[in-house]
């Protein structure tokens, strides 16, 4: 956790109006969250936080490049990503409001805000569903000699259900 201290922003002492922070994401930060799905990277994030007299607006700019297991050859490639998020900081009473997905409650006495959580969710969601090497057309990262096994492996490629009887009713099903 102590990796995480950069991550958060002190805005008692500020005036008001924009300011801006930049932070740099790598494998540590990562290391952090147990179930991250990115294990590794090169994020570079740039926020935008304006404050107001009820509230604060945080605007993200999220670039760099994550590192992905395929889900094919399991072998490690770059994905890059660049998007931008905005989250809304209002100040509650006693913590008797909840946070919701735009609007992010702080109690009034907090001095700072934690933005670690948010740049680990918001990198998450760019992970696409399916991570596939060739998708993003690196074809240099995927590992052949497991295409390759998984080619010899596949029941369409071996022959050695040919004898049984069941087999060629199950493939006249497929090819219907």
């Amino acid at each position: 956790m102590k990796s995480l201290q950069q991550y958060r922003v002190p805005f008692s002492g500020l005036k008001l109006g924009k300011h801006q922070f930049e932070f740099d994401v790598d494998e540590s930060f990562f290391r952090e969250f147990e179930y991250s799905l990115v294990k590794n990277g090169t994020v570079k994030v740039d926020m935008e936080l304006d404050k107001q007299e009820t509230m604060l607006l945080l605007t993200f700019h999220i670039k760099g490049d994550i590192f992905l297991d395929c889900d094919v050859c399991l072998s490690g490639f770059p994905v890059a990503i660049d998007f931008n998020e905005k989250q809304i900081v209002k100040f509650g009473e006693d913590d008797l409001e909840e946070n919701t997905e735009e609007i992010m409650v702080l109690n009034r006495n907090e001095h700072e805000i934690d933005i670690a959580p948010l740049v680990y969710e918001y990198i998450n969601l760019s992970v696409p569903y399916i991570n596939r090497c060739n998708d993003v057309g690196n074809t240099e990262w995927c590992d052949k000699e497991m295409i390759n096994k998984l080619n010899d492996l596949s029941i369409e490629n071996n022959e050695t259900h040919s004898d049984d009887p069941r087999w060629e009713a199950l493939k006249k099903i497929k090819n219907n």
